[in-house]
């Protein structure tokens, strides 16, 4: 678990879209023929636009809003290794897409980073000693912002509700052959954009408490997920990273 949890190993899932349609027909008068001639507000609003590649990486947090952080890339093998992560319950697998650098659903544009915080400015060579062996253990925050075409972010974030309510007791996920047990799921309500969800995952391996801890937030047709985790076990709550992020996606 704890391998896995750091590494933020995923699931693959895709979001289910239900789309519901309400006709009537009456007898045709001039203000029905006026009506029916004049589009509703929702029927005449273009559909949201999804960012690309390019437009989301300039909209990734950098050091300029986090000065005291060090910035990574995410690597391509760690998403190969993401998407080909496997579970033993389907409607659990949103859940631990989230985990990792990998999305939920088909997002049509994507740009990932890393974030880890730095020793203070002005600490002695002593304190920065102390802080790099720290850094080792020091909780680590995967940002992954996904675009989507339509409704596809309220879709995306509506199946890692679902699935994190079907899956709190938890349930099994492999990557790379080696399995692992979640304890449990957490979910909570989240403060942050249009709408947002926080997530505990939960487990013990041998004797050590494992956790990692999610904020997934939408604005628009974005999401931006925030997966931080620790070496040692138990990881800080990313929230400096979610309110920088946040507050760049406008």
């Amino acid at each position: 678990m704890r391998s896995t949890l750091v590494r933020r190993c995923v699931l693959t899932a895709s979001a289910v879209s239900l789309t519901l349609l309400a006709t009537a027909c009456g007898a045709g008068g001039s203000e029905d023929a006026k009506a029916d001639a004049t589009p509703s507000a929702a029927a005449s609003a273009p559909a949201a636009k999804a960012r690309t590649d390019a437009e989301l990486s300039a909209l990734l947090v950098t050091k300029a809003e986090l000065p005291a952080y060090e910035f990574a890339a995410v690597p391509p093998t760690e998403v190969a290794v993401g998407t080909a992560a496997t579970g033993d319950r389907a409607e659990c697998l949103p859940v631990v897409r989230t985990q990792g650098t990998v999305t939920v659903g088909t997002a049509a544009g994507v740009a990932r980073t890393k974030v880890i915080a730095l020793p203070k400015e002005g600490a002695t060579p002593e304190e920065k000693i102390a802080a790099g062996l720290k850094a080792l253990g020091a909780t680590r925050t995967s940002v992954t912002l996904a675009s989507y075409e339509g409704k596809g972010a309220e879709e995306a974030l509506a199946a890692v509700k679902a699935a994190a309510k079907a899956c709190a007791g938890g349930f099994t996920l492999t990557m790379e052959g080696e399995s692992t047990k979640i304890d449990k799921v957490v979910s909570a309500a989240a403060a942050g954009g249009d709408e947002a969800l926080a997530l505990t995952l939960e487990a013990d391996v041998e004797g050590v408490k494992v956790t990692s801890e999610t904020v997934v937030v939408r604005k628009g047709n974005t999401l931006a997920t925030h997966t931080a985790s620790s070496f040692t076990g138990v990881a800080d709550k990313p929230e400096a990273v979610v309110a920088a992020q946040v507050a760049k996606l406008g």
